[in-house]
């Protein structure tokens, strides 16, 4: 595992490493969390404390599970970005394509498993930090419920927010390492339920807006699927900027004064602009959330699982503007509301990954394993996930998305596929 991250400098995955070895889980820790005998930089120029003189309680966990840390992985400064291109320490690079970004804020995690420089890693997600980068790089994330994994002693940006979770190469590894974060049993043994049998939908009027390529994976993935009616995304997005921002500030505030001058340009423009955030503002957005919390716990009752796409866009060229909202847009909701959400990798003919993820209920982590589980075995099937259909409109919808293709990607052309 040493020599792949010795092999990828390049790619700007990891800030620093230990010497530890061992026979236990190799894991790679994102650098907002303490470890013992490392600086924890959050991938920033501004003065850290130096190494650590312990291990924050997520790694003592870790370590107590027999887990051996290999190092300390790169990242968006401040954990405050979707593309983790602004570090202190350079852009983290997508290993499908170095051009483009390999999402964030856990990019070093994210391209860490992929390149196999770790057996998992440990990553943060506010507002998709792990969900996003789990999606640009063809990995497996899950965000589980907010509390479920302590934060104590790792950075925050937004604590109401911030999630601590796993990055892993599958299902089944990634709820192998929530047990390892919590003790706690994800993996029940024996195969997974069939997916056709599950009671899965998609959030009525969400889904709309894709680029090409997520527009033709997801219509295959979710054909025939229901809709169920839920809160409108637009809630969503107006309640949970004024609480990132006005938690994002609170720790902010100080370090900006002294040291603004040593923050990336986009990280410090976000914090700037966060001070502005009025107190009146901030307690609305907290009572908005509540309240979407519960409509979202209600909106789930007869159902197993809701289907979104982890982002409406495959990973963006390193540098590119305007990506912070597509890559977002459907992942901070549940953020806000705290529930749980697993990012899986959908196999596809592509240059570029794309992912989908499924959202459970309120500490819902075993049920919404079992569904991630039986969604990764019926993607590898090679089949539609969605509800059969009768043979006449099968037919006719692999027609139509076969013309859809070709006018998209010359292999299909070929009679190429998945």
């Amino acid at each position: 595992m040493r020599a792949r991250i010795a092999a990828h400098r390049d790619l700007n995955v990891f800030i620093s490493e230990t010497e530890e070895d061992g026979e236990g889980t190799v894991v790679a820790v994102k650098d907002l969390a303490d470890v013992r005998g490392l600086p924890t930089t959050a991938a920033s120029a501004v003065p850290n404390d130096g190494p650590a003189a312990s291990d924050s309680p997520v790694i003592s966990r870790l370590r107590s599970a027999g887990c051996v840390i290999i190092g300390k992985t790169n990242l968006h400064e401040w954990a405050c970005g979707p593309t983790s291109a602004s570090s202190h320490y350079g852009p983290v690079r997508n290993p499908h394509d170095p051009t483009r970004v390999a999402g964030g804020s856990s990019g070093g995690s994210a391209v860490a498993v992929a390149l196999g420089m770790c057996d998992w890693a440990l990553g943060t997600d506010t507002g998709g930090s792990i969900r996003i980068p789990a999606a640009l790089t063809g990995v497996v994330g899950i965000k589980p419920t907010h509390g479920l994994v302590s934060t104590e002693r790792v950075i925050p940006f937004a604590r109401s927010l911030d999630t601590v979770g796993p990055l892993a190469p599958s299902v089944e590894a990634a709820l192998r390492a929530l047990e390892q974060l919590t003790g706690g049993r994800y993996v029940l043994g024996g195969p997974p339920p069939a997916w056709r049998q599950l009671r899965v939908g998609v959030p009525a009027g969400w889904v709309e807006d894709l680029d090409e390529v997520t527009a033709t994976v997801w219509d295959e993935v979710a054909a025939g699927l229901p809709h169920v009616p839920f809160p409108a995304r637009s809630r969503f997005a107006a309640a949970i900027l004024p609480i990132m921002q006005g938690e994002g500030a609170a720790y902010h505030r100080v370090r900006l004064a002294r040291h603004g001058d040593l923050y990336q340009p986009d990280v410090r423009a976000f914090m700037e602009d966060a001070l502005k955030v009025t107190a009146a503002e901030y307690l609305e957005a907290v009572d908005a959330a509540a309240e979407l919390r519960a409509e979202v716990e209600m909106a789930l009752t007869d159902w197993d699982a809701l289907l979104l796409p982890a982002t409406a866009i495959t990973a963006p060229k390193i540098g590119e503007d305007g990506v912070r909202e597509p890559l977002t847009r459907f992942t901070r909701p549940f953020n806000l509301t705290g529930h749980p959400a697993i990012a899986v990798p959908i196999p596809w003919a592509g240059p570029m990954p794309a992912g989908v993820q499924v959202v459970g209920r309120l500490h819902g982590e075993r049920a919404l394993g079992r569904v991630a589980l039986a969604l990764e075995a019926e993607l590898k099937t090679g089949r539609s996930p969605g509800p059969r259909e009768s043979p006449g409109r099968a037919a006719e919808r692999t027609a139509a998305l076969r013309t859809h293709r070709s006018r998209r990607d010359p292999r299909w052309r070929a009679g190429g596929g998945r």
